[in-house]
């Protein structure tokens, strides 16, 4: 019996005796990285060629097929996401596990950033969307697959997706992970990226640094005292970034860090696992 054997980008011939028989090798194939959960980030790998949508969106790729998703804090009970290769769609279907989020209270901070006046709602409003213009951002990078690194240690004083009651007035839910350590404690970046934003005093959220870490995922610092980077600087996981502050509405020194999937708010924790030491 005689066999040959040849690949033709993702088509192969094979030939057993006089019988030719063509084999589509997973056109379809879909690896991911990732638990499927409220607030998790995938990373989802398919052969070259095939272009993915999730949501309506089509996500860029990098060069050997990588895309990130981010699930927001109340996703719905089933993701899908949508393979296309050689004209033919395929929809992939997950269950995506809810989470229970606590409520906080949070006594001390300035009252004025719990009840702001007319004029300080104004400019909330417009740091805001410098904030939501540096998520909106799609840079070709493929530091979003990295393994995260925790850009300090230290005792978790917020979680992600609670509810917090700052002075007794229920507030939006805290979108990110607290972490308290002094004044001047030194951040590292927890993976390679772009620095997208930069600001000493926000009103809400003091000293703001943003890093875009490619296809959509950023990572938020804030509440920093100093900021060691610039706009447009190129960073490495490890890098030294920031220091920690108090600066906005905070009751105490700590880092705040946050992270994105563009519009959508991702856990920081599900990325860099659990802390397992304190400084």
């Amino acid at each position: 019996m005689k066999k040959q054997f040849s690949i033709k980008k993702y088509l192969c011939h094979v030939v057993i005796g006089f019988t030719a028989i063509f084999v589509m090798p997973s056109a379809f194939a879909l690896n991911i990285r990732g638990e499927w959960q409220q607030g998790a980030v995938i990373v989802g790998q398919v052969p070259v060629g095939t272009s993915v949508e999730y949501k309506q969106r089509k996500l860029q790729l990098t060069e050997d097929g990588k895309f990130v998703i981010g699930l927001g804090r109340d996703a719905p009970p089933i993701a899908e996401i949508i393979t296309t290769a050689q004209d033919k769609s395929e929809t992939h279907q997950f269950p995506v596990k809810a989470r229970t989020y606590n409520i906080q209270r949070v006594e001390g901070v300035p009252q004025s950033t719990v009840e702001p006046n007319k004029e300080q709602d104004e400019r909330i409003a417009r740091e805001a969307e410098l904030v939501r213009s540096a998520r909106k951002v799609n840079l070709p990078l493929a530091s979003f697959a990295q393994k995260f690194q925790w850009p300090l240690i230290g005792p978790i004083s917020g979680v992600y997706g609670s509810q917090r009651v700052y002075n007794g007035i229920p507030k939006t839910p805290h979108f990110g992970v607290d972490i308290a350590k002094p004044v001047g404690t030194l951040i590292t970046a927890p993976a390679g990226g772009v620095v997208t934003l930069v600001d000493p005093d926000m009103f809400l959220s003091g000293g703001t640094l943003i890093i875009d870490h490619g296809h959509g995922l950023s990572s938020t610092f804030i509440h920093l005292s100093k900021i060691l980077v610039k706009e447009g600087d190129k960073i490495h996981q490890g890098q030294d970034i920031a220091l920690v502050g108090k600066t906005g509405r905070a009751s105490g020194p700590h880092l705040h860090w946050a992270m994105n999937w563009f519009e959508e708010r991702v856990d920081p924790q599900l990325l860099a696992g659990k802390i397992t030491q304190s400084n």
